[in-house]
This record gives C-alpha cells, sequence and structure tokens, in this order.
C-alpha cells in the first residue's frame, strides 16, 4: 500500500493535464507517432496512479469477494444436501473468510492507516451473503416430546364394565349406596366441616375420596391423558377400562364362585377377541385394580374362599396390573398409591399446603387412628388403641368406633397434622389409606409389619424408606408396648424435621390432581404410573425386536 501523502489521482490527472499540454506545444500534431505515443503514456500513467492508491483497496477487494461470493453460489446450486454433507463445505467457507480476515489484519497499517483497515474488514463482512451470516455450527436441539415413552389406547369396552356400574352405583354394595363414592369421576363429594383446619383458598380442593375409587379415577384421567391415541397402530399400551373393584363389590357376599367370576371372565372373552390383543399375547395390556389384590386371587372353586379368581385366569397371565396393593411376588402388578382426601388443581394449591404443613404446630410426639376389630382374635389394633389410651401425654387416639372416619374426617387429619408420628398397623391387607392420609398432613409413618412398605409403591415414594419413616417389629410390640414410646424419643427434634422435609417434598407424587390436565410441571401421582407402564412396554418392545 502507498504512503498516505502521496497525491490524490485527481491532483496526479491535474498535473499530468498540464504536462501533455507543455508537451503538445513543443510537436506538432502533423507527426502521428509522437502523438498516439504520448496519449499511450498518459493512459498508463493515470492507470498506474488509480491502481496503487488507498481507495482502490477495497474497490479490488470488493471485486475479488464478489467474484468468490458467485463462485460459491454456483457450487451450491447443483443438487439439495442434508446437514453432514453440508459439514464440510462449511467448515472450508468458515476457514476461507478467516483467512480474509487475518490478511487484512496482518497488513494492517500503523497509526493513521488503523481505521481505514478497520472499514475495508467491515466493507469485507458486509459482502458476505446474508444467508451465510452464521460463522458457527450451531446445534441444534430437539424439541422435547413428552410422549417419549409412546401413547395408550383406551378401549371401548362395552358399558356394562365400566359407565353402567356408575350408572347403577345403589346396587354396588349389599348394605349402603356408593353413590357418593363414584360422583365426581371417582374423587367423591366435597369435604365439609374443614373450616378450623384448612384454609379458606384451599377448601375446594379437599373431597371425601372412597380408598377404593382409583378405577374411576384412572378412567376419567386417561381418557383425558395428553398422551392418548385414538389410534390403536400408534399405541404402546393398551388399558382396559374395566371395574374389576366395583364389579364384585355387590357379589363377593353371599354368591357362589362362579358367579363372582363371571363379570371378569365376560370382559375377557370380549378382549381377546380384539386384533391387538393377540399381537402380543396381552403383554402390552394394562388395568386398574380399585380393591387389594387379595380380592382377585382365590385359590380355589370353592364358595366359602373369599373373592374371584381374576389374577388367577390363563388370559391374565401377561396383564399388567396397577393396584392399591400389590403382591410382593408378582412381577406383573405395581402398586399405587391410594386416593387421599386432598386434590390440588394447581401446583399453587400444593406449594401452599406443603407451607401449612411445615409450619404447622405439633402438640403430640405419636397418634394412632383406626377401630378396633373385635372378631379377629389378638387384634394387633386393640394393642395400640388401649397403649396410647395409657400415654395421654404423648399419644393422641381416633377411635374409629366412636367417631366417623369412612372416607376422611376433620378429626383425623387434625390428628395427623398434631403429630410428629402416626402409627399404620395393618389394614385389609398390609397397607391402608391412612399411610397416605398420616403422609399427606405430615406426620411420620410408624409401620410393623414389613410388607407396609417393603416392595410397595416403588415408584411414587422415596429410597430408602428409612429415611422417612419407623419400623417396629409388631411381635416385639405385642411383647412391650413401651418400646413405641423408647423407639421414638430417639428422634431429635432435627431428625423430625428432616424425614418430615423428606414427605412434602415427595407429596405431588402421592397425590392425584382434580384436573384432567394434571398439575402442569409436576407429576402427580397417576402421571408417575402410566409414564412407567408406557416406558416399560417400550423397553419390552425394543426388546422383542
Amino acid at each position: 500500500m502507498l504512503p498516505s501523502e502521496n497525491p490524490s489521482p485527481r491532483k496526479a490527472f491535474k498535473k499530468l493535464r498540464n504536462s501533455f499540454h507543455l508537451i503538445k506545444s513543443q510537436v506538432g500534431f502533423h507527426h502521428c507517432k509522437w502523438f498516439f505515443l504520448i496519449i499511450l503514456i498518459q493512459v498508463t500513467f493515470i492507470l498506474f496512479l488509480a491502481g496503487t492508491s488507498p481507495l482502490a483497496t477495497p474497490l479490488q477487494h470488493q471485486h475479488q469477494h464478489q467474484h468468490q461470493h458467485q463462485k460459491r453460489f454456483q457450487i451450491s446450486i447443483p443438487h439439495k444436501q442434508n446437514k453432514d454433507d453440508q459439514l464440510p463445505h462449511r467448515i472450508h467457507q468458515k476457514k476461507q473468510s478467516r483467512d480474509q480476515v487475518q490478511n487484512l489484519q496482518d497488513s494492517k497499517p500503523e497509526n493513521d492507516q488503523q481505521k481505514q483497515s478497520k472499514d475495508q474488514i467491515q466493507n469485507l463482512q458486509d459482502l458476505k451473503p446474508k444467508n451465510d451470516q452464521p460463522q458457527q455450527l450451531v446445534q441444534v436441539q430437539e424439541p422435547y416430546d413428552e410422549c417419549k415413552s409412546g401413547r395408550v389406547y383406551v378401549y371401548d369396552l362395552p358399558t356394562k364394565f365400566n359407565k353402567d356400574l356408575l350408572s347403577n352405583c345403589h346396587d354396588l354394595d349389599p348394605w349402603s349406596s356408593r353413590c357418593n363414592a363414584v360422583s365426581n369421576g371417582g374423587l367423591g363429594p366435597k369435604a365439609t366441616g374443614l373450616d378450623l383446619i384448612v384454609p379458606e383458598n384451599l377448601r375446594s380442593a379437599w373431597y371425601w375420596t372412597d380408598m377404593y375409587s382409583a378405577e374411576v379415577i384412572y378412567h376419567e384421567r386417561i381418557s383425558n391423558y395428553k398422551c392418548r391415541t385414538l389410534d390403536p397402530q400408534n399405541a404402546t399400551a393398551f388399558y382396559i377400562p374395566f371395574y374389576a373393584g366395583l364389579a364384585i363389590g355387590k357379589i363377593l357376599w353371599f354368591t357362589t364362585a362362579k358367579e363372582r367370576d363371571q363379570p371378569s371372565e365376560r370382559m375377557l372373552e370380549w378382549v381377546k377377541d380384539q386384533p391387538y390383543w393377540n399381537r402380543n399375547n396381552g403383554s402390552d395390556h394394562f388395568l386398574m385394580l380399585g380393591r387389594l389384590t387379595w380380592a382377585f386371587r382365590r385359590k380355589t372353586d370353592d364358595d366359602s374362599d373369599w373373592g374371584t379368581s381374576f389374577l388367577r385366569m390363563p388370559l391374565m397371565k401377561n396383564v399388567l396390573r396397577l393396584s392399591v396393593e400389590k403382591n410382593p411376588w408378582d412381577d406383573l402388578e405395581i402398586s399405587v398409591p391410594y386416593p387421599t382426601a386432598f386434590h390440588p388443581q394447581f401446583e399453587l394449591e400444593i406449594k401452599q399446603w406443603q407451607d401449612l404443613v411445615r409450619s404447622h404446630h405439633r402438640s403430640s410426639h405419636f397418634c394412632f387412628v383406626g377401630a378396633v376389630r373385635k372378631k379377629i382374635k389378638n387384634d394387633f389394633r386393640e394393642v395400640l388403641m388401649n397403649y396410647c389410651k395409657n400415654e395421654t401425654g404423648s399419644c393422641k387416639v381416633v377411635d374409629c368406633s366412636v367417631a366417623h372416619c369412612y372416607d376422611g374426617a376433620p378429626a383425623i387429619l387434625e390428628a395427623f397434622l398434631d403429630s410428629d408420628f402416626c402409627l399404620q398397623p395393618k389394614g385389609d391387607g398390609f397397607t391402608r389409606r391412612s399411610m397416605f392420609d398420616c403422609m399427606l398432613a405430615g406426620s411420620i409413618p410408624v409401620y410393623f409389619w414389613e410388607g407396609s412398605f417393603k416392595s410397595q409403591y416403588q415408584w411414587h415414594l422415596p429410597l430408602p424408606s428409612e429415611d422417612y419413616s419407623v419400623y417396629m417389629d409388631h411381635n416385639e410390640v405385642r411383647n412391650d408396648t413401651s418400646i413405641v414410646r423408647k423407639v421414638l424419643d430417639k428422634f431429635t427434634k432435627e431428625d423430625v424435621k428432616r424425614m418430615r422435609e423428606i414427605l412434602i417434598d415427595a407429596m405431588p407424587k402421592y397425590l392425584y390432581a382434580r384436573s384432567n390436565q394434571g398439575l402442569g410441571s409436576s407429576n402427580d401421582a397417576f402421571d408417575i404410573a402410566i409414564n412407567e407402564v408406557l416406558r416399560r412396554f417400550k423397553q419390552q418392545s425394543e426388546q422383542r425386536q
């Protein structure tokens, strides 16, 4: 590049013109050879000055870059390339552009020429085509697929297996109507009498929900599930909306074994004729059992034997079952939480309840809620009841043989909120609905049978269970009830606070939302169960392939 003090092309041209007139005055125009020679010298000199001027440099680079730009576009036109084919070409373009900029930077002048050199670099960058602006290879992130484990198809069963049972709710139980229990999509009637316990802004989230209404709740939710498909060809899982628990509720007593099996047998006869049942022999099908698993495992055809043989029928050998209590020795059975009385619609309602549970003042060390079963010899509940009544300074008692405890009551919620620990003996099976009522109130459950927590609710409750619960062997307690307080007294306030915080954090996972859309970004008990079913079936499908 010429120094900046060189004359501009205009001044040089003026000087050259004066020289031309001087020469012309001395040479006659009749000498043609001399005339053309002088013209040629003038043109050559002008081009020389213009080519070495600082203003010529951007024009020269512009012409060169435009030529490369046209050439680059001519190369990219012939065929459409995929992303992997374009990677080497883009990297080469990026390197070319870097080299061009680097050459200009290497040749930048001293002091007065720095501004000009920056302008030249900017001009070069501005000449790059708009479609080629990004210089870095950006990895495009795939959008999150909330149904990545697949979709579920819901069978349209004959109404006698589900909807008709709800319509005839007065006949579901030989002793009383079940219409309240199955109302509001299985949530039951609105809860009342909680004015002194639950803040006004949260009372709309409370219902007196029946402990065996999960079949209705799951059917209601899955009918509006985000990952439901109406095309069975696109399904990973097939849901059978059979209300097995409601169907046998009115025939568990005063009937023959054959009569108790008829609803299940008729349902299976219908399902086995469906084309997608035979695709994998029912191994990608599942259903929800509202009652304990033991009501569906009758071993004999003796009329005096309890329950039905539904789960022992040949057509059920591959079907996955969700149940409020699972058989620990059955790999096809998954336990899901009992429905409680709290059914939030929004995440904010959960947070508000968590804050209340966290800050609530607790006046009792532990509590027991239940009723004595007089027909059971040496009933363990009676052992705990008598012990608690003698420990009036430490234990709070709610005797359900006196107080109304069916499907929840203000007295139950109040007892759990006021206590650090809650004693949880067996229910109709190893588990009981009260376990979840207890945890919902931030009270730490105390178990007396390993079957109450081992192998149960593994999709929904944290592990290990010792972090938020206490275990005492029922035989040891029966021999010496004083060990209950001795064991619980060993936990410091910090221990109790830490254990309670685990229960509070896990709360959304063992609750059922009242919204068909769930709880937004938080998965409730239903979401977790169906997600895990889909993930399990997807893995099975991949293994078969």
